[in-house]
Parts: C-alpha cells; structure tokens; sequence
C-alpha cells in the first residue's frame, strides 16, 4: 500500500488487468475504431491484451489516437522552446488551460516527438466520475485532483498531491503537468490562480522556497488554438457572471465539453515552452522573504512568459477590432479570414445580445490585450 494509492496512475503491474477488465467496453471500441479506423478489432484487442506498461499503452494507444484527433480536426501543431529541454530530465509544466484533455495530450505528443520524458498529469475527479473514465486516464498517467473538498479535507488532499507531484518528479524522475488554475479560462485572460502554486508549495524542503521550484524545473508553457471548439459551451457560464447570478453545471456537462473539445475544429495550434525562470526566482527571493509574497510575485512572472509566448491567430487580431471597433490590427488578417470569423460568430451565438456578443469576442481578444501589455 502507498499512501498516494487514492490519486495515483496504474503501476505497470496493474496495466494489463485493468486493460482486461475495460476491453470489451463500448467506449474503448470506438476509440481504437478511431484510432486505428483500417485495423481488424481483432488485432488491436491482441495488441491491448500484450499491453503490460503504461508506456506501452501510451505510445501504442493514447499516442495514436491524439494523433489522429490533431489530423482529423486541425490543421496541425507547430512547437518552440522544446529544444531547451535536456533528455532524461524531469521538468514541472506549468501551463494555462483551454482543453480539458487536448493541452496535456499534445504537450505529450510534442515530448514523445522530441524523444522526452512524458509527463504524469493532474485531472479534476469530475471529469473521471464513469469507471471507464477513471480507468482510462489512470492507463494515461493522470493523477486524480479531489475537488468539492470541506476545507480540513481540502487542505489534507492538497498537501498529498504536492508530495505526490514532489516525489514523481525527484524520485520517480517524471515529469508533470498542472494547469495555471482550476478549470479553464472561459474568458482567454490566462492566470496563474496562487492557489496551484500553494498547493505545490506544501512539499517545499529547501530553506528558501524559489529554490524549491528551482528543484523540481518549473517551466511555463503557453498553448493556443486558434479556434477554441468549446468556445459556445463557455458562454452560459460567462454570460451568468457578466448577469452577477451563480452558474451551476448541468448534468454531464463536463463530458460534453470534453467531447466537444476532441471533436471540434481547432485549425492551427501551437505550443510553446518558456524559459527556466531562476532569474525570476532569485529577483523573487531577494525582494522578499514572505512567501505569500514569493508566490504573488511567482504567478505574475509565470503569467508574462505565458502572455509574451501565446502564438496570436489571426482570429484573435480580428476579435479585438470587432470588439473594440477598430483597424488597429487589420494587417494582421485578411478579408475572407475575417468573414469566415463574422460567420462562426453569428453560427454560434445570439449576435444581437450585445452581452453574449462582447463575451465571445473578448474570449479571442483578451490575449491580444494580455500579449501587448508587455511591448
């Protein structure tokens, strides 16, 4: 027994009964339909009952399948940074979150392309309520993130999960991913919530806790979709904020959205991985020993990597001149770019709430605006 036992992925021991027990699942078959859509089910189910690792499973599986979700809805990923990355090493990645299952999938697809460690990675135990769920993020290295605790819990959870990230990547030599906050940004205004990096500072074993994030490599990674798929599943909760009501998730909304987000087109994606920050660190632990204050001044450094770094499209210049009514950044796009935008808008929402309609368009133009506050 480990005490991690509750969060933790699949030991390799535990890979093929857990294959066994979800082979026959409908869910499984249409994804390896998906994934492998010329093979007989035969040969992918004898492939899946040699399966005894998570790697295995990962690069047989789950690599295939993101693969041909990138081909299928995309128009490809392009990368930079990763070449700063050395082999064998374990890096904490640290990014903003748009997808629920997309940002962690391509950042280990992009890791496996340039034949690095891939990353173990947080999931909300609300997105993995159906056993097969649960069963298949655990084939794929996902930890579980308790949500919905009282706070004495809460804090109980929080502080194993920094362990358990801790000792993935100090003993286990694995990398992780974590997103910048809980939940993704509805809005496109990426922020690092203090509370994720609390919660990693739970671990600290050094005397000085930038030094602690030197330790595990925390690196800051930028994604950006230059259509987001789950753009109009954001609008209810957006457009109960801008009304000051509180939003309550409907039934299965979370698999919705996850769905929508592997199905939807996406276009051209990019991702990018920043720079180490230990100058950032060292700047952070001169000016203050307070670590309340340390982690301030830590999420406001993570955010303008990921701001200067986010790969602006075309879709996000044009949503900043629809919205604030300008040319400003015409250059940037063309005319039928443009319409092809004004046409998506008007497929997906209200345009004639003038609510909604500034909603959707700051969801696409707040990183212009986040980007060029930097300049």
């Amino acid at each position: 027994m480990s005490k991690f036992d509750a969060i933790r992925p699949f030991y390799d021991a535990e890979v093929n009964d857990a294959i066994l027990s979800s082979i026959h699942h409908p869910m499984m078959k249409a994804l390896m339909d998906f994934a492998f859509p010329d093979t007989d089910e035969s040969v992918w189910k004898e492939q899946l009952n040699r399966t005894h690792s998570i790697r295995d499973f990962q690069i047989n599986f789950a690599y295939r399948a993101v693969k041909k979700v990138l081909e299928k809805t995309s128009d490809g990923v392009t990368t930079s940074g990763f070449e700063k990355l050395e082999p064998n090493t374990a890096y904490l990645f640290i990014s903003n979150h748009r997808d629920i299952i997309l940002d962690t999938s391509i950042l280990n697809v992009c890791l496996h392309d340039y034949k690095q460690i891939l990353t173990a990675s947080a999931i909300g135990d609300n997105l993995v309520k159906k056993d097969f769920l649960l069963c298949l993020s655990r084939l794929n290295r996902n930890f579980i993130v308790q949500r919905g605790l009282p706070p004495r819990e809460l804090l109980e959870s929080s502080k194993l999960m920094s362990e358990y990230i801790k000792h993935l990547i100090c003993r286990e030599n694995r990398s992780v991913w974590i997103a910048q906050r809980e939940g993704r940004t509805k809005d496109g205004n990426d922020a690092t919530h203090t509370g994720v990096l609390k919660m990693l500072a739970m671990a600290n074993d050094e005397s000085n806790l930038m030094d602690y994030f030197k330790k595990v490599k925390l690196l800051p990674v930028s994604i950006s979709y230059e259509y987001d798929p789950t753009d109009v599943l954001k609008m209810p909760q957006l457009m109960a904020e801008a009304n000051d009501e509180i939003y309550v998730k409907q039934k299965n909304e979370d698999f919705k959205t996850l769905l929508s987000g592997i199905i939807g087109q996406k276009k051209r994606i990019h991702l990018h991985v920043g720079d180490f920050l230990d100058n950032e660190l060292d700047t952070i632990a001169k000016e203050t020993t307070n670590n309340n204050k340390q982690i301030q001044l830590l999420a406001q450094a993570l955010d303008k990597s990921i701001h200067q770094s986010y790969k602006l499209w075309p879709t996000n210049y044009i949503a900043y001149d629809l919205l604030y009514n300008t040319q400003k950044y015409k250059g940037f796009y063309t005319e039928n770019e443009k319409l092809l935008f004004e046409r998506r808008l008007e497929m997906r929402i209200d345009t004639h709430n003038e609510v909604m309609r500034e909603g959707f368009l700051a969801m696409y133009a707040n990183p212009v605006i986040n980007k060029y506050k930097y300049a």
